[in-house]
């Protein structure tokens, strides 16, 4: 063996030997379907990580729940089996309590309203405390990947008004406030899990549930209920959780090919679930649902009185309110 092929062989094993050593690979949990809009949104920020990273970044999408349930996952992705949970930010009240109230109903004016709150002083805070508690922190603006894209109610009467949730039938998922909210604006509140409601509705054990719009077609919904009312109670996102230890091994290039990956997709969600939902509405009202846009004025008057109550007990977190107003500006 000449001494060029010895020095080439050894160069080619070093840069193999190289690759080897920097090349990462990560897993992210979904439950989203891989033909959804987000499922297609996921698959993105893999395919661009590892583009952008020259493949010494490569993200392995599992959609469908394939790595369990969310308390799992959970644990999956605090112990760095899995790298990325792809999901609303809801379930970080599991480590910090406080995350919940992300969701308050007809608190927000507006998406934009919601989204600087998030990214705000106390929405920091909480996701700090989250990454003490459990080693797990949000990648970016956690408010940019679009889910909804704006919520409505869907039910077997018509409800044109806050007067029509009176006495309502209302299945709700089996969170606290959630339960209280809707309580406090009339609904008779009946807790379900999410796969019962269409043959719920179907057989009258609920006339209505609360849904993102984009679900609605997909869950059939539209089959046993024929009245849809956008209220825009509150706002959602996909948040990427991330393990805080994973996240902070990468190297310069791959943290920019994730965070350019994801700010890419984030884009792609808003065209594709725009797109999915006016592709729907289409649909649906061609075979004869009725859309109505709630005045949510009376719904944000009678919760204020809700949220007075609350924080006259100590029940709200300390300066929420005041945080919400500051976000107003």
């Amino acid at each position: 063996m000449t001494n060029t092929f010895k020095l080439t062989a050894i160069a080619i094993a070093a840069s193999l030997l190289a690759q080897s050593a920097i090349a990462e690979t990560w897993r992210m949990a979904t439950k989203m379907p891989v033909d959804s809009p987000e499922g297609k949104v996921f698959q993105a920020i893999a395919d661009k990580t590892a583009e952008y990273s020259d493949g010494t970044l490569e993200i392995q999408v599992f959609p469908n729940e394939q790595l369990g349930k969310e308390d799992a996952v959970l644990e999956q992705l605090q112990s760095n089996v899995v790298q990325i949970y792809a999901e609303g930010f809801g379930f970080l009240k599991k480590w910090v309590p406080e995350t919940s109230w992300f969701n308050a109903a007809f608190m927000f004016d507006d998406r934009e309203h919601w989204a600087r709150f998030v990214n705000g002083e106390m929405g920091q805070a909480w996701f700090q405390q989250v990454e003490e508690a459990a080693g797990v922190t949000v990648l970016g603006d956690p408010t940019k990947i679009l889910r909804g894209p704006y919520r409505v109610m869907v039910s077997g009467p018509e409800v044109t008004s806050i007067e029509d949730i009176a006495g309502l039938k209302l299945r709700m998922h089996p969170n606290q406030l959630a339960i209280a909210t809707w309580s406090h604006l009339g609904a008779d509140v009946i807790t379900l899990p999410w796969t019962d409601v269409y043959q719920s509705i179907d057989t009258g054990l609920i006339s209505a549930v609360n849904s993102p719009i984009a679900l609605v077609e997909s869950m059939r919904f539209n089959e046993v209920a024929t009245h849809i009312a956008r209220t825009d109670e509150y706002h959602q996102s996909i948040g990427l959780m991330v393990n805080a230890e994973a996240l902070a091994a990468l190297d310069a290039q791959q943290l920019d090919a994730l965070t350019r990956a994801y700010s890419e997709a984030a884009d792609l969600s808003v065209e594709l679930m725009n797109q999915a939902t006016d592709d729907s509405m289409e649909r649906m009202t061609s075979a004869g649902i009725t859309y109505t846009e709630l005045d949510t004025a009376p719904f944000v008057a009678r919760m204020t009185e809700f949220y007075d109550d609350l924080e006259a007990k100590g029940e709200l977190p300390e300066g929420f309110r005041e945080a919400v107003e500051a976000a107003r500006q």
